[in-house]
């Protein structure tokens, strides 16, 4: 019964936090590959989507690293230990994590070309 409960409360907490999201500005820092950082980068949680900041992340790539992404489908982003899909807002993409600050977000980013991802035709 107590499960039933906390589970009620907990999607009642996740229903209120998109309805704050509506206005909510968050700071994205996306963590590369080799432990260095793009942003950290302001947004909107409700209005902006995993599309739009693959595209900032391609757009503001460091030019001295021996990887990088030609375009955002070359990019993964990767929060709370799951792979985010491009039409999910950054709100939706958010898991809540207790007393961490809700404004400030860490995206790891996995860079697969997209010649990588086909197989050679033999």
């Amino acid at each position: 019964m107590a499960e039933k409960e906390g589970a009620k409360v907990g999607a009642e907490e996740m229903e209120e936090r998109e309805r704050e999201g509506e206005a909510e500005e968050v700071e994205v820092k996306f963590r590369l590959f080799d432990g260095s950082d793009i942003g950290p980068v302001r947004c909107n949680a409700a209005a902006t989507t995993v599309a739009a900041l693959k595209d900032r992340v391609v757009a503001d790539w460091p030019k001295d690293k021996s990887i990088s992404p030609k375009t955002a489908n070359d990019v993964k982003l990767i929060s709370g230990g799951k792979i985010l899909e491009n039409d999910k807002s950054v709100a939706q993409c958010r898991a809540p994590f207790g007393d961490l600050p809700s404004n400030a977000i860490t995206m790891h980013v996995v860079v697969q070309p997209s010649s990588a991802k086909s197989k050679p035709d033999w």
